[in-house]
């Protein structure tokens, strides 16, 4: 199972061709899952120049919702094992990300390649 960073995930849906083949082909004929911490951080970056979408509520409604992609909620094991995880990496999005991808068991797609230092495999090339 595949866990899509927030990035990954606008990408998929908003402009699959930036994405690596790889990427792609797992989209394609794999199982992936949203995090509700995406949604977070679309939110939180809602109105700023760099935002990559500018309705998150809506965006995520009919991206994530109506297509029924599964989304993972926040629960305490992913607290807790954000809480052991050393700060090797300072974005709190990515780490929660990074907890419930070791929770679960989950790959992440993600192009920060950095992220592989917690043990979680990264795909993106």
């Amino acid at each position: 199972m595949y866990l899509l960073d927030a990035h990954a995930l606008v990408w998929a849906i908003a402009a699959p061709e930036s994405l690596p083949i790889r990427a792609r082909k797992i989209l394609s004929q794999e199982e992936v899952a949203a995090s509700v911490v995406s949604y977070w951080e679309l939110v939180l970056k809602k109105g700023r120049k760099t935002a990559p979408v500018a309705q998150p509520a809506v965006w995520w409604d009919r991206f994530v919702t109506r297509t029924a992609i599964e989304v993972i909620p926040v629960r305490v094991t992913h607290v807790e094992r954000l809480d052991a995880m050393p700060e090797l990496h300072r974005d709190p999005f990515d780490r929660m990300l990074l907890a419930q991808a070791l929770v679960e068991n989950y790959s992440l797609i993600s192009r920060d390649a950095g992220l592989h230092r917690y043990g979680v495999p990264v795909v993106w090339r």
